[in-house]
């Protein structure tokens, strides 16, 4: 059995994208027509998701959520550039990788996960990357978890989801791992952290 394992989250955790999303959002909105306020949606997005805002946008003005999405993340991808590392991200996967830790990715976000993470020259760090179109059911269903758990034999009191959300913390919590999180949780599970750099120094 594997001794330690990190699950990573990318938006927010590892990338420092909200700004790029943002305006793919804004885009989006606009050639829809739909009013667009930054800090609303900024809010919204951080407590639930992209997919759950443009169902939620789509219903109530009567649009095809599927054909918004793919607007979406056609804007998006063209933002790639827009997208850089959170401070201590580079250093804190080789420190890990160092360590003989073994490393992951699921997120929300779509295949054009591969791409950012190849061109900031990640891509190497990670055994496995799950995103949206990977089949798994999306957070806060254990799925993406069960999956690696038994694909690659890890222990689950060793396993960390890390990420910046409290949906990334309901995630480990339903998947019986460990959370390293940006917030502040009354969950067991979770080790709250304010910069990851702090992970290097956490004791495992």
């Amino acid at each position: 059995m594997q001794e330690i394992a990190f699950i990573w989250d990318l938006d927010g955790t590892l990338l420092d994208s909200y700004e790029a999303i943002l305006a793919g959002i804004e885009e989006t909105y606009r050639q829809f027509s739909i009013p667009y306020e930054k800090e609303k949606v900024r809010t919204f997005i951080l407590k639930y998701s992209v997919q759950d805002l443009l169902e939620q946008v789509a219903e109530e003005r009567g649009l095809d959520p599927v054909e918004l999405n793919q607007v979406r993340a056609q804007s998006l991808a063209e933002k790639n550039a827009q997208v850089v590392l959170m401070p201590g991200a580079r250093e804190v996967l080789a420190w890990a990788d160092k360590q003989g830790i073994q490393q992951f990715v699921y997120t929300h976000k779509g295949d054009n996960a591969f791409t950012i993470l190849r061109d900031l020259g990640l891509d190497s760090y990670f055994t496995e990357i799950l995103t949206s179109q990977s089949g798994c059911a999306r957070k806060p269903s254990p799925e993406a978890a069960t999956y690696l758990i038994n694909k690659y034999h890890l222990n689950p009191d060793r396993t960390y989801y890390i990420g910046d959300r409290t949906l990334d913390i309901e995630f480990a919590q339903n998947s019986g791992i460990q959370s390293i999180n940006f917030l502040e949780s009354p969950a067991i599970c979770n080790r709250q952290i304010s910069h990851l750099e702090e992970i290097s120094s956490l004791s495992f």
